[in-house]
C-alpha cells in the first residue's frame, strides 16, 4: 500500500509554494520588532530586535524579560541609535502590544494601555501583522535567524568551552560590535548595500525623538475583571435575618403536640 501510495504522488502535480511578496517602504515610514527567546529558565535570555523596512539597518538588546516596560525601554534606545521615530511600527501579537485582535470590530483592535500611550507620546502608529501571516514583518523575522547563527551561537559555543554562560551584560557588550561591524555593516542581500550606509540617507526622514515617556505604567496595566455584587437585601428580609432565633418553643406548642399524641393514642 504504502508503494502504490508513493507511486500515485509522483502521477499529481506538487501544489505550488505559495509566492513570496516583498513589501518596500519608504523611507522613515515602517520600524519592525519582535521577540527572540533564546533561553528560559531561572537564567532567562531575550533579545529585543528592530529593523528599520527601508535600510534594513537593525538594533538589538539583550533583556531578562518581556514586561511592557522593558519593551518601552528597548524602544526608546533603538529610536536613539537610529536617530529618529518611524511612522509606524509593524508587531504580532504580543500581550505587552494588543491585549485582543478586532475586540471593538474588524481592525479594531484593543491595545495595552500603557503601551498605547507611549504610541502616541513617541508619534507613531501601532500596526499588526496579518493573522496567520508571519511573513507580514519578515525583515526582523529573517534578520532574527541571522542574529541566532551568526551571533548568539557562536558567542554562547565559545563561552561554554571555558564553563561559562552567556549572560544580558555580556551579550549586550557583544552585540553592539556585532552590529557596528558586522551586521549593519554588511552587503545586505536584498538592497545590495550595507544597511549602516542606507541609514545615514534614511535618518532625515524619521521624525525627531520625543522627550523621554514618564507616564505611570503601573496605572495603565489591564484590570481584571470584577466579580459581579449581589444586589442588596430588602431591609424587612435584613431585619429578619438579624433577629435571633429562639433555641426553645413556647410551652402552647408543646401543649398542642402532647395533645395530639393523646387523641393518637385513644384512637
Amino acid at each position: 500500500m504504502s508503494q502504490l501510495r508513493a507511486f500515485m504522488r509522483t502521477l499529481r502535480p506538487a501544489p505550488a509554494a505559495e509566492p513570496v511578496v516583498r513589501f518596500e517602504t519608504a523611507m522613515g515610514e515602517q520600524l519592525q520588532v519582535d521577540w527572540v527567546e533564546f533561553r528560559k529558565g531561572g537564567a532567562p535570555l531575550h533579545a529585543f530586535c528592530a529593523t528599520l523596512g527601508f535600510s534594513r539597518a537593525s538594533y538589538v538588546e539583550f533583556v531578562s524579560n518581556m514586561k511592557v516596560e522593558t519593551l518601552i525601554a528597548c524602544h526608546e534606545r533603538a529610536f536613539a541609535a537610529f536617530g529618529g521615530v518611524t511612522r509606524r511600527v509593524l508587531y504580532d501579537n504580543m500581550k505587552t502590544v494588543v491585549l485582543e485582535r478586532d475586540a471593538y470590530g474588524d481592525g479594531e483592535h484593543r491595545y495595552h494601555a500603557g503601551f498605547l500611550d507611549y504610541a502616541r507620546h513617541s508619534g507613531f502608529v501601532i500596526k499588526l501583522c496579518q493573522p496567520y501571516r508571519a511573513k507580514t514583518k519578515g525583515k526582523v523575522e529573517r534578520f532574527n535567524g541571522y542574529l541566532r547563527r551568526s551571533f548568539y551561537v557562536p558567542l554562547a559555543s565559545r563561552l561554554a568551552q571555558s564553563g561559562q554562560r552567556l549572560d544580558v551584560v555580556t551579550a549586550n557588550v557583544e552585540v553592539a560590535h556585532w552590529l557596528r561591524d558586522v551586521a549593519n555593516a554588511r552587503i545586505h542581500g536584498t538592497i545590495k548595500e550595507a544597511p549602516a550606509a542606507v541609514l545615514k540617507r534614511e535618518a532625515p526622514h524619521l521624525q525627531p525623538l520625543p522627550p523621554p515617556w514618564r507616564a505611570n505604567i503601573a496605572a495603565a496595566r489591564p484590570q481584571p475583571t470584577a466579580a459581579p455584587v449581589a444586589p442588596p437585601r430588602p431591609a424587612a428580609v435584613v431585619s429578619r435575618i438579624a433577629q435571633p432565633s429562639p433555641l426553645q418553643h413556647p410551652l402552647q406548642v408543646y401543649d398542642a403536640l402532647l395533645g395530639r399524641v393523646a387523641e393518637g393514642v385513644a384512637a
